[in-house]
């Protein structure tokens, strides 16, 4: 505390009554004196709670509020993998990044499970990848069990929930063998793949892009996902 300026204590309002909580910069959270509300630090970013097993020891218990968000935020650790396993691919950590962007888009707007499928937005292809550098045509099978394998393994390292990884596994069995599974979810990815391959399009291609974009705005399988493509080719 020695090091700390003035910015390091700091006034927010309770979002119950209103009334002026003070927090150090390290507080996790505050009694509201006026109400009795315990609230978060607004200013206290929690996400490496969302992957580090020391959390509770070093937050302290952690707020209601942010438990429910730890999932979500396990998606930017599991970016960070997928960076690590492509390497020096750029062209393709582009690709599943614009994937995650839109999916997340789709998916905040629609009410899907924001976890599992921003996680699989950023796993989904690595099976592709991985079963073409094994197998010189590689079956759908071949490409769901090596798909199956680097998630489990990826989501494991992260110490994600069990729940998650059934769920990213599910996801990536249901995009690859497209036997009409409607799930919320797996719209999602599917737009999000769609729309991706628009913005890509757009820069190289603007008149067959435009074109491409008026198609999506009709065809798209979630109300969000055709309003993106609808923004995004100027209609």
């Amino acid at each position: 505390m020695q090091f700390w300026n003035e910015s390091a204590i700091y006034e927010e309002n309770c979002p119950k009554c209103g009334r002026t909580v003070e927090f150090y910069k390290d507080d996790t959270n505050r009694k509201c004196s006026g109400c009795g509300h315990r609230m978060v630090n607004p200013r206290l970013d929690f996400g490496c709670a969302a992957y580090c097993q020391f959390a509770e020891q070093c937050l302290g218990t952690l707020p209601e509020e942010f438990v429910g968000q730890q999932d979500n935020l396990l998606k930017d650790r599991v970016a960070v993998e997928v960076k690590r396993f492509l390497k020096s691919d750029f062209r393709r950590i582009g690709h599943i990044m614009r994937v995650a962007q839109q999916a997340e888009k789709i998916a905040r707007d629609e009410g899907a499970n924001l976890g599992v499928t921003l996680c699989a937005a950023y796993l989904l292809e690595l099976g592709e990848i991985e079963a073409a550098g094994r197998h010189a045509d590689p079956t759908a099978d071949q490409i769901i069990d090596e798909g199956q394998r680097l998630a489990a393994d990826i989501l494991g390292r992260l110490s994600a929930k069990e729940p998650i990884v059934q769920g990213v596994c599910a996801l990536i069995e249901a995009r690859h063998r497209d036997q009409g599974d409607d799930s919320l979810e797996v719209r999602v990815l599917a737009d999000a793949a769609e729309l991706a391959r628009l913005e890509e399009m757009r820069r190289n291609e603007p008149k067959q892009a435009r074109e491409l974009g008026r198609l999506m705005a009709e065809q798209l399988l979630t109300a969000s996902g055709r309003q993106l493509a609808q923004k995004m080719s100027g209609l």
